[in-house]
């Protein structure tokens, strides 16, 4: 049962690290990678004394920062209110509605964006009612990070309280009849029964959020959401490994650039797994 996994893993991961030594070479597709030229940390230099480098080390931090502090906590939110709810009916609708927006496709999300945040959109319209200047949202570089994040927490909130829920799951209900009997009330019980009962669920997902940190956020929905008026903050690592990449075939120092990003997320992960370690002795490994 192990093995297909185990087969994905080395032919879709694994393997494709053979090509990681063209971020050492110049390389050219009709040379190969052996046959190209080895240059050393040469793309690492040029990266690190480019003129983008602070802006896109700023821009990926500040994103993954906002998620981490905004969309980390929401699914935990919601799980804590769903298991509130007594109404069955009213808390299978709950779920419907919050799950739903998961499954709309990336370009069909921000397309909506678009549309509900252009100048003449949805949301200038209603503004407008109240005598408020119109303001088109995806060309002011202020308001790039509020979008991309209130928009990516609208559509993954209910998906992920979905483990946070399969947690609370698993708390004796023996723990609450207790609380119940010494008197507390739903806070109390929410507070020192439920919230500590999720909390290894908590750090072990929070973990994994920090191994993704200098990702900064979706390659995908920023592509579809920035344009050259909010690069200042909206162009992050990966949007920058792209353009460099595939547009203007720059291969050598895109993969420099994507082997760094993925070499710091490497570090962070175990950074975060040995302090979790050490504080509370919950962690991945």
């Amino acid at each position: 049962m192990l093995l297909p996994v185990v087969i994905y893993y080395i032919v879709f991961l694994y393997f494709p690290m053979y090509g990681l030594q063209i971020a050492f070479k110049n390389f050219m597709p009709a040379k190969g990678i052996w046959g190209s030229e080895w240059v050393g940390f040469k793309h690492f230099i040029s990266f690190y004394q480019s003129y983008y480098f602070w802006r896109l080390l700023r821009n990926t931090v500040m994103i993954s920062l906002y998620e981490l502090v905004f969309g980390f906590p929401a699914p935990i939110l919601l799980a804590l209110l769903l298991n509130e709810l007594r109404n069955r009916v009213f808390k299978n609708f709950v779920q419907s509605v919050t799950y739903l927006p998961h499954f709309i496709s990336i370009v069909v999300v921000a397309g909506m964006m678009v549309d509900f945040l252009s100048g003449d959109g949805l949301i200038n319209q209603l503004t407008g009612m109240f005598g408020m200047p119109s303001v088109s949202f995806l060309i002011v570089p202020e308001w790039f990070r509020s979008v991309y994040v209130s928009s990516g927490i609208w559509q993954g909130v209910g998906w992920g309280s979905i483990i946070y829920l399969a947690a609370i799951a698993g708390i004796d209900p023996s723990l609450y009849e207790a609380a119940k009997t010494d008197g507390a009330g739903r806070f109390r019980q929410i507070l020192y029964i439920t919230i500590p009962g999720i909390m290894p669920t908590v750090i072990i997902m929070l973990i994994l959020r920090f191994g993704t940190l200098m990702s900064g956020g979706s390659l995908e929905k920023i592509l579809l959401l920035y344009n050259s008026t909010t690069y200042e903050t909206a162009d992050v690592i990966s949007t920058f490994v792209y353009r460099r990449g595939l547009l203007q075939m720059d291969y050598g120092f895109s993969a420099a650039v994507g082997l760094f990003n993925n070499v710091m997320n490497f570090i962070l992960l175990v950074s975060a797994n040995a302090i979790s370690r050490r504080i509370n002795n919950t962690s991945l490994w």
